[in-house]
């Protein structure tokens, strides 16, 4: 097991967080308590696979409004614990993204499985955000042109095309496109489509 997997757990009843820490340690992993929601929220972003165990009725903050303010961290997917049992809340937990809704007292192995089950979640949105920050940069080492060729190409436009509408020759153009091609890594048309609808996903 990687080390550096840590679970985090919020709740603010020291008991329960103190089984938890047992149970995830004698599990390898390591684990990181907090009383409340902004403790949680004052610690540095996890740069490495983790997963919060996030108890549904903590003081300052409620989890539904923990999983909001915690959306953009596909990184640390939210295992929900709760002392009571709440349907409605559940499920919006879960049409949210949870990995599991849990009713207290917990189920050593289920929350295991769980929790095994988040950190692997976990490390392919890290594995999915570096590849995303490498194509970043390569993007950035491009040229002007080079980016007005790209996003031309993406769009199924051919050299005499693209050279029609940016002013210059197809012999330009072609020059361009084998640049871009091989600073980009990508081999084939599909390869850089594929790349642009990662660095721009909402276009």
């Amino acid at each position: 097991m990687d080390m550096s997997e840590t679970i985090f757990f919020v709740d603010d009843d020291a008991c329960v967080r103190d089984s938890l820490e047992q149970l995830a340690g004698s599990a390898g992993w390591r684990m990181e308590t907090f009383a409340s929601a902004s403790e949680f929220l004052a610690r540095p972003r996890s740069l490495s696979p983790s997963c919060l165990v996030l108890d549904v009725g903590l003081p300052d903050a409620s989890g539904l409004e923990m999983q909001r303010r915690l959306a953009d961290r596909p990184e640390t997917p939210i295992i929900f614990v709760t002392g009571c049992r709440d349907v409605r809340t559940a499920v919006r937990a879960m049409k949210a993204g949870a990995v599991e809704f849990f009713t207290k007292p917990l189920a050593d192995e289920l929350l295991l499985d769980a929790m095994r089950h988040a950190i692997e979640r976990s490390r392919a949105a890290l594995a999915r955000q570096a590849e995303r920050e490498a194509l970043r940069q390569r993007y950035a080492s491009l040229t002007c042109r080079e980016r007005d060729v790209m996003a031309h190409v993406v769009c199924g436009r051919l050299n005499k095309q693209c050279g029609a509408e940016l002013g210059i020759s197809e012999i330009t153009v072609k020059a361009h496109r084998g640049k871009m091609m091989r600073k980009m890594g990508a081999r084939t048309l599909p390869d850089l489509v594929n790349m642009a609808a990662k660095l721009f996903p909402a276009a």
